[in-house]
Protein backbone atom coordinates (compact mmCIF):
# COMPACT_ATOMS: atom_id res chain seq x y z
CA UNK A 1 0.00 0.00 0.00
CA UNK A 2 1.33 3.42 -1.01
CA UNK A 3 1.87 5.78 1.91
CA UNK A 4 1.93 9.54 1.68
CA UNK A 5 3.49 12.34 3.67
CA UNK A 6 1.06 14.91 5.11
CA UNK A 7 1.76 18.14 6.98
CA UNK A 8 0.89 17.56 10.65
CA UNK A 9 -1.05 20.84 10.83
CA UNK A 10 -3.41 19.58 8.11
CA UNK A 11 -4.21 16.61 10.35
CA UNK A 12 -5.31 18.90 13.18
CA UNK A 13 -2.06 18.87 15.13
CA UNK A 14 -1.43 22.26 16.72
CA UNK A 15 2.10 22.71 15.38
CA UNK A 16 1.89 25.91 13.36
CA UNK A 17 4.00 28.93 14.32
CA UNK A 18 0.99 30.41 16.16
CA UNK A 19 0.13 27.15 17.94
CA UNK A 20 -2.80 26.50 15.63
CA UNK A 21 -3.63 23.97 12.95
CA UNK A 22 -5.13 23.92 9.47
CA UNK A 23 -7.20 20.79 10.04
CA UNK A 24 -8.65 19.30 6.88
CA UNK A 25 -12.10 17.77 7.08
CA UNK A 26 -12.08 15.73 3.92
CA UNK A 27 -13.43 12.27 3.16
CA UNK A 28 -10.33 11.40 1.17
CA UNK A 29 -8.04 12.29 4.08
CA UNK A 30 -10.29 10.30 6.44
CA UNK A 31 -9.96 7.28 4.12
CA UNK A 32 -6.17 7.68 4.01
CA UNK A 33 -6.11 7.77 7.81
CA UNK A 34 -8.31 4.70 8.20
CA UNK A 35 -6.21 2.86 5.60
CA UNK A 36 -3.02 3.69 7.52
CA UNK A 37 -1.49 5.49 4.55
CA UNK A 38 -0.44 8.73 6.25
CA UNK A 39 2.98 9.59 7.63
CA UNK A 40 2.68 12.92 9.45
CA UNK A 41 5.42 15.56 9.67
CA UNK A 42 5.96 19.16 10.71
CA UNK A 43 9.42 20.00 9.38
CA UNK A 44 9.85 23.00 11.67
CA UNK A 45 8.98 21.07 14.83
CA UNK A 46 11.16 18.14 13.69
CA UNK A 47 14.04 20.63 13.43
CA UNK A 48 13.54 21.59 17.08
CA UNK A 49 11.64 24.84 16.63
CA UNK A 50 9.18 25.71 19.40
CA UNK A 51 5.39 25.97 19.40
CA UNK A 52 4.51 28.76 19.26
CA UNK A 53 7.38 30.43 17.43
CA UNK A 54 7.93 33.67 15.56
CA UNK A 55 6.60 33.68 12.01
CA UNK A 56 9.29 33.04 9.40
CA UNK A 57 9.45 33.78 5.68
CA UNK A 58 11.89 33.17 2.86
CA UNK A 59 13.72 36.39 2.01
CA UNK A 60 13.83 37.29 -1.71
CA UNK A 61 13.31 33.88 -3.21
CA UNK A 62 11.89 30.46 -2.55
CA UNK A 63 12.87 27.06 -1.23
CA UNK A 64 15.00 26.28 -4.28
CA UNK A 65 17.10 29.39 -3.64
CA UNK A 66 17.39 28.49 0.05
CA UNK A 67 18.64 25.01 -0.83
CA UNK A 68 21.17 26.42 -3.30
CA UNK A 69 22.45 28.91 -0.72
CA UNK A 70 21.23 31.99 -2.60
CA UNK A 71 18.87 33.24 0.11
CA UNK A 72 17.76 32.58 3.66
CA UNK A 73 14.76 32.02 5.90
CA UNK A 74 14.31 34.66 8.61
CA UNK A 75 11.93 35.16 11.50
CA UNK A 76 9.97 38.34 11.82
CA UNK A 77 12.55 40.58 13.45
CA UNK A 78 15.40 39.28 11.31
CA UNK A 79 16.80 36.22 13.11
CA UNK A 80 17.99 33.73 10.49
CA UNK A 81 16.52 30.22 10.77
CA UNK A 82 17.70 28.77 7.47
CA UNK A 83 19.51 25.83 9.08
CA UNK A 84 16.37 24.79 10.97
CA UNK A 85 14.29 24.86 7.79
CA UNK A 86 16.86 22.80 5.89
CA UNK A 87 17.10 20.31 8.78
CA UNK A 88 13.29 19.96 8.84
CA UNK A 89 13.23 19.40 5.08
CA UNK A 90 15.87 16.68 5.44
CA UNK A 91 13.77 14.94 8.11
CA UNK A 92 10.76 14.99 5.74
CA UNK A 93 12.90 13.57 2.93
CA UNK A 94 14.23 10.82 5.22
CA UNK A 95 10.64 9.84 6.07
CA UNK A 96 9.79 9.67 2.37
CA UNK A 97 12.82 7.49 1.72
CA UNK A 98 12.15 5.21 4.73
CA UNK A 99 8.52 4.62 3.77
CA UNK A 100 9.03 4.73 -0.04
CA UNK A 101 6.71 7.74 -0.24
CA UNK A 102 6.17 9.27 -3.66
CA UNK A 103 3.33 11.71 -2.84
CA UNK A 104 3.10 14.49 -0.24
CA UNK A 105 0.26 16.82 0.74
CA UNK A 106 1.73 19.90 2.38
CA UNK A 107 0.38 23.18 3.76
CA UNK A 108 0.30 25.88 1.10
CA UNK A 109 1.98 29.26 1.75
CA UNK A 110 4.29 27.84 4.46
CA UNK A 111 8.02 28.65 4.13
CA UNK A 112 8.58 24.91 4.61
CA UNK A 113 5.61 23.31 2.91
CA UNK A 114 4.24 25.72 0.32
CA UNK A 115 4.06 23.90 -3.01
CA UNK A 116 3.07 26.67 -5.41
CA UNK A 117 2.91 29.89 -3.34
CA UNK A 118 4.67 31.32 -0.30
CA UNK A 119 4.79 34.66 1.50
CA UNK A 120 7.18 37.17 -0.07
CA UNK A 121 9.53 37.70 2.89
CA UNK A 122 8.22 41.15 3.84
CA UNK A 123 5.80 39.92 6.54
CA UNK A 124 3.12 42.03 4.84
CA UNK A 125 0.84 39.10 3.96
CA UNK A 126 1.74 39.26 0.26
CA UNK A 127 1.97 35.88 -1.47
CA UNK A 128 4.17 35.08 -4.45
CA UNK A 129 4.67 32.02 -6.65
CA UNK A 130 7.25 29.65 -5.21
CA UNK A 131 7.91 26.62 -3.03
CA UNK A 132 8.91 26.25 0.57
CA UNK A 133 12.16 24.56 1.56
CA UNK A 134 10.65 21.12 2.28
CA UNK A 135 8.52 21.12 -0.88
CA UNK A 136 11.58 22.03 -2.97
CA UNK A 137 13.77 19.32 -1.43
CA UNK A 138 11.09 16.65 -1.85
CA UNK A 139 10.53 17.62 -5.48
CA UNK A 140 14.28 17.48 -6.12
CA UNK A 141 14.07 13.84 -5.02
CA UNK A 142 11.07 12.90 -7.16
CA UNK A 143 8.28 13.25 -4.60
CA UNK A 144 5.11 14.71 -6.10
CA UNK A 145 4.00 17.55 -3.83
CA UNK A 146 0.41 18.76 -3.57
CA UNK A 147 -1.25 21.37 -1.36
CA UNK A 148 -4.30 20.90 0.87
CA UNK A 149 -6.32 22.35 -2.03
CA UNK A 150 -5.28 19.44 -4.27
CA UNK A 151 -6.27 16.42 -2.15
CA UNK A 152 -8.32 14.87 -4.97
CA UNK A 153 -5.37 15.13 -7.37
CA UNK A 154 -3.06 13.60 -4.74
CA UNK A 155 -5.55 10.77 -4.28
CA UNK A 156 -5.61 10.12 -8.03
CA UNK A 157 -1.80 10.00 -8.01
CA UNK A 158 -1.75 7.55 -5.08
CA UNK A 159 -4.30 5.33 -6.81
CA UNK A 160 -2.31 5.34 -10.07
CA UNK A 161 0.88 4.36 -8.21
CA UNK A 162 -0.89 1.49 -6.47
CA UNK A 163 -2.00 -0.17 -9.68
Amino acid sequence: MEKLLVSACLLGKRVRYDGGSLALTDQIVERWLSDGRIVSVCPEVEAGMSIPRKPAEIVAGDGEKVLSGETMVAEKGGVEVTDEFITGAQVALELCQRFHIKVAVLAEFSPSCGSSAIYDGSFSGKKVPGMGVTAALLRRHGVRVFSQYEVAAADEMIRSLGE
